[in-house]
């Protein structure tokens, strides 16, 4: 039987003995299966990789979510190696007996209808299963549709958060984007065409309608599509128009805050003081750089003028306040 050592594209061969194992001698890693995860197409055949299409032919057993759908496309390649399901309703039992095919030598190849094993797919058990076995595991990497989305959207790609799918529930869904609306990177969710323009409408609420945003759908097929503009744009072009096809939405990330406080903050008030800014509008640049509440910051840059006036000089009043003779902008001096 052929077998791929990972990352050279070569292959050795491995003395078989069948399934069962003679006169009760136990099984050890070295004579065990692997278990590949491999990638298959989002939508274009090209984009299958020759190692994925070897490996296919190679292996005993593929186990996929939908065999109809994967017999098609393994059909198209030639190749009729056995399947087995693997889904949400059956993952528990198939585990268990791929596991002992595995242990027993055979080769296992982990398959979805499209893009990347165990990526919002089944999987992530078996794969579990075979790492806590001592089970070698090796990646078949290809397309996958949240690196093809965030690769083309436009968006930061430096960081990226992948949620998958949302919850199906309003409340349940409003939660989960609140939960995720500080996060600074760009968000990235899988959604059915019949629920992207009311997801859409619940992110421009809890995201706020003004975030960049970009609905890709049909990735990699004949009517790709991307279609960028704000959360507030995408949802009235889609609740008149729902998508068709497969979408991935991705949402830009919340905007950096930089957070000022002591020493900083204080030097950075100072700064200002001496460019001639005003406490008020100190205060109002400032606001969004703190954590502090306007009035606090108010009250802080005041004080920090009365130091300084303290040290020496005269203080500027402040916009409809009233002198008093003791350096302060607002509010009576000392008895």
């Amino acid at each position: 039987m052929a077998r791929d050592r990972a990352g050279t594209g070569q292959k050795h061969h491995k003395a078989r003995t069948g399934r069962g194992r003679s006169n009760g001698a136990q099984a050890s890693s070295e004579s065990f299966g692997i278990l590949y995860v491999v990638a298959t197409p989002i939508g274009n055949m090209e984009d299958l990789t020759m190692r994925a299409a070897r490996i296919l032919a190679d292996v005993d057993l593929i186990a996929s979510e939908d065999t109809r759908s994967i017999g098609r496309f393994l059909s198209r390649l030639g190749i009729a190696n056995r399947q087995v399901s693997l889904f949400e309703g059956n993952e528990a039992r198939r585990t268990d007996e791929m596991i002992t095919d595995l242990i027993q030598g055979q080769d296992v190849a982990l398959v979805c209808e499209a893009g990347t094993p165990t990526i919002s797919d089944p999987g992530g058990r078996l794969v579990a299963a075979a790492v806590d076995r001592g089970i070698r595991v090796i990646p078949i990497p290809g397309p996958s549709a949240v690196v093809a989305a965030v690769s083309a959207s436009g968006l930061a790609t430096d960081h990226f958060y992948f949620e998958g799918f949302l919850p199906r529930k309003a409340g349940a869904l409003r939660r989960r984007l609140e939960a995720l609306s500080a996060l600074e990177a760009t968000l990235v969710f899988y959604e059915s065409p019949r629920r992207t323009a009311d997801s859409l409408s619940v992110m421009n609420e809890v995201f706020g309608g003004e975030r960049r945003a970009v609905v890709a759908r049909e990735l990699t097929k004949v009517h790709e599509e991307f279609v960028r503009g704000t959360l507030d744009s995408l949802g009235q072009r889609f609740a008149d128009e729902p998508p068709r096809g497969e979408v991935t939405i991705l949402v830009a990330g919340a905007q950096t805050r930089l957070i000022l406080d002591g020493e900083e903050l204080d030097a950075q008030i100072r700064i200002l003081l001496d460019e001639g800014l005003r406490p008020r509008a100190i205060a109002a640049r400032l606001s969004p750089e703190t954590e502090l509440t306007s009035s606090e910051l108010y009250r802080r840059v005041l004080a920090s003028k009365e130091g300084d006036t303290r040290g020496g000089g005269e203080p500027d009043r402040d916009d409809g306040s009233e002198s008093n003779g003791h350096g302060a902008d607002d509010g009576p001096g000392p008895d």
